[in-house]
């Protein structure tokens, strides 16, 4: 049975069948946990390892992994929310990159996470949401200015920017290691897209990934131990580009460097794993595959 979801904004669904689904990291298992006749990405999860937190229609979804059912997270005005969006360490509140209304720019807010007023966090735009520090103060983010899309950290209650990548070329992604020494981001400076990795201060900035491939969204698991990113094929799509509908691949690789081996083949891409979705015994991780429907009506 598929779960049909509202679509307050008449939002293109990409023609899609989504599959949440989670995957053991040491196995390989696949468990398929719902099926949603619309696009929902990005799960997020919960520190108590009770939901997950995805977003669809412009709208966040807490989804209950016991009883498999879910509800729309009440995030006020802020209802064109793309799927950047991350979990506070105490896992109060969860901030969201929304699309405002005055120019549709991706702006940051923070919203409590059982719903409430969101809070901008970052007036410039664009400015699209990625890690919060585990001490709680940091946000950080990719954003463009001036033309030029880079690292950016802001105190989480609001304040003055620091860009801490200056090199040409995309860098996205940044995400903060759970000891809060490092960020973690993916760039293009180097031809294809790959994972580096920086001090909290956007120093010492390393390339973790050498492969013949494009490598996204790197994400560090609870225990610090793991890296999980998305790949695209090479020549399958341009560098600076993470689409949805393509054959990608989920890789797994140490978080002090090394070799990778895959995890998951799969349908998707954008909207896969563009946030941190690891369990919090860093044991499991969440994710979404998808189906094109005209696929779908033939089977």
């Amino acid at each position: 049975m598929l779960n049909k979801l509202p679509n307050p904004h008449h939002m293109d669904q990409r023609h899609v069948i989504s599959i949440l689904e989670t995957v053991d990291t040491a196995t390989g298992e696949r468990q398929t946990l719902a099926e949603f006749d619309s696009l929902i990405e990005a799960p997020n999860w919960t520190k108590d390892g009770k939901r997950l937190i995805f977003n669809s229609g412009g709208l966040l979804y807490s989804f209950d992994l016991a009883s498999g059912t879910y509800a729309a997270i009440d995030s006020g005005y802020a209802d064109h929310c793309n799927n950047d969006h991350v979990l506070s360490p105490d896992q109060a509140r969860v901030a969201v990159s929304h699309h405002t209304k005055e120019d549709g720019q991706s702006r940051i807010y923070i919203v409590p996470l059982e719903g409430g007023a969101p809070q901008l966090i970052t007036p410039m735009a664009p400015s699209y949401l990625h890690g919060w520090s585990p001490d709680g103060k940091t946000l950080a983010y990719c954003a463009e200015r001036k033309g030029q899309y880079d690292i950016y950290t802001i105190p989480a209650a609001g304040g003055v920017e620091t860009q801490l990548t200056h090199t040409q070329g995309l860098d996205d992604g940044p995400e903060f290691s759970p000891d809060g020494r490092h960020i973690w981001f993916n760039s293009t400076r180097s031809g294809l897209m790959q994972v580096w990795r920086m001090n909290a201060d956007g120093s010492e900035q390393s390339q973790m990934t050498f492969d013949e491939s494009n490598a996204w969204f790197p994400h560090v698991s609870p225990d610090g131990e793991t890296v999980a990113y998305l790949v695209y094929k090479k020549g399958d799509v341009s560098p600076n580009d993470h689409p949805a509908n393509k054959q990608v691949e989920i890789r797994l690789m140490p978080s002090s460097g090394g070799g990778y081996r895959t995890l998951v083949q799969l349908f998707g891409g954008q909207g896969t794993i563009n946030v941190n979705s690891w369990s919090p015994d860093s044991r499991k991780l969440a994710f979404v595959s998808y189906r094109l429907k005209e696929q779908a009506d033939l089977e």
